[in-house]
């Protein structure tokens, strides 16, 4: 799967619609962050299964103030809406690699009861 641009537009109906999903927070003027695009977009072409994506935050700060990044390049991990996983800096294919496997193998049990309690506090 290609490398989706998420914006204001977009974000929150690709965090709702997909389980499994790793944001690349940059901006163009960032040579590190343009730099791990190759990265990350390989990355994405082996995960076909998970949504990759790229917040500007040039373009679209209120994404990254949102989730408070302060720094970039950042990356977020999201599984089934809850961020699992941040990693600030520079990293490279094998470090992603290692997040990506790290994040397949998380046991989302704990994130499904909390949203059932959260669910049945409402009613």
């Amino acid at each position: 799967m290609a490398v989706v641009a998420l914006n204001k537009e977009n974000f929150k109906e690709t965090i709702e619609k997909n389980d499994f999903v790793i944001i690349d927070f940059w901006a163009p003027w960032c040579d590190p962050c343009v730099a791990f695009t190759p990265t990350f977009e390989a990355a994405a072409a082996k995960n076909t299964d998970i949504v990759f994506g790229l917040v500007n935050t040039e373009t679209d700060p209120e994404i990254g103030d949102y989730f408070e990044v302060n720094q970039i390049p950042g990356v977020l991990v999201v599984r089934e809406q809850a961020g699992i996983h941040a990693q600030v800096g520079e990293i490279g294919a094998p470090a992603l690699d290692e997040i990506i496997k790290w994040a397949r193998e998380c046991d989302m049990t704990p994130v499904r009861e909390y949203y059932k309690q959260e669910a049945s506090k409402a009613n």
